[in-house]
């Protein structure tokens, strides 16, 4: 179970991942030993997956971001390893959803400009059998953040 201070420092973490030890202590109130001792606890237990780096996909030359559904009629292991596989394996794909109701699958992908995603897109369909792609273009991100609420 999480306590408040491991709260305390999970919230701080997910502002800014580079605070040394001595100003997440101070930030949460502890010392610097019991609070790299928790923020240990914390990794080992995996509640802390990874720290890293947050770009600007803009700034990065990926300024599209579309949101691909995808139906199928195949539900067998063997295709759905194969699916993962494949959509695993590109590197536009941010995030990567199994879907309840009409659609199958969610894909959040990024991308150059409209030819990039056809560049995408043509190497999906080649991936599985598929039934049905639908794309939906991102026209303007209004909130995005990746801090969960703790409470």
């Amino acid at each position: 179970m999480l306590d408040r201070i491991d709260r305390d420092i999970l919230a701080a973490l997910q502002v800014d991942g580079t605070l040394s030890i001595a100003a997440l202590a101070e930030r949460v109130g502890l010392s610097s030993t019991p609070c790299w001792k928790r923020l240990k606890r914390l990794e080992d237990d995996g509640v802390i997956e990874r720290r890293v780096a947050l770009l600007d996909r803009k700034k990065v030359g990926l300024p599209v971001t579309v949101f691909v559904s995808v139906r199928t009629a195949q539900h067998d292991e063997k295709w759905l390893s194969q699916f993962v596989a494949a959509v695993i394996g590109l590197p536009e794909v941010l995030e990567f959803h199994r879907m309840s109701g009409e659609v199958d699958y969610l894909l959040k992908v990024v991308a150059t400009d409209m030819d990039g995603y056809d560049r995408f897109y043509k190497k999906l369909i080649k991936a599985a059998q598929l039934t049905g792609v639908s794309s939906a273009f991102s026209m303007e991100q209004i909130k995005c953040t990746t801090a969960l609420p703790l409470g």
